[in-house]
């Protein structure tokens, strides 16, 4: 996948298009990133010993990888990412900015 857990990205496409937020969890067998903020969704809560209210929560929910790309951390633009080795170590280059994302 082109980005993890920590990177800030902006949605492209779907009814969050325009949205930046942070990936809170990434899962790589699926496809999918959850994004803060984006894909906010309602559950319904049983009360339980934890949650004695239960109630219908707003929690984000997961939206494939491709709908996402970085955003450029000069700029705030979205940009596409290139791999570099420095130091014999693998990092990874915002195209438009050419600065480095961590």
């Amino acid at each position: 996948m082109h980005v993890k857990s920590g990177d800030k990205v902006i949605v492209i496409s779907g009814k969050d298009k325009g949205k930046t937020g942070t990936i809170l969890k990434a899962i790589p067998s699926k496809n999918r990133v959850v994004v803060e903020g984006v894909n906010i969704v309602k559950k319904h809560q049983k009360p339980t010993q934890d949650n004695p209210d239960g109630g219908i929560l707003e929690t984000e929910a997961a939206i494939h990888v491709s709908n996402v790309m970085h955003v450029d951390p000069e700029s705030g633009e979205r940009t596409r990412v290139r791999h570099e080795f420095k130091d014999g170590k693998k990092i990874r280059i915002a195209v438009k900015s050419g600065k480095e994302i961590k």
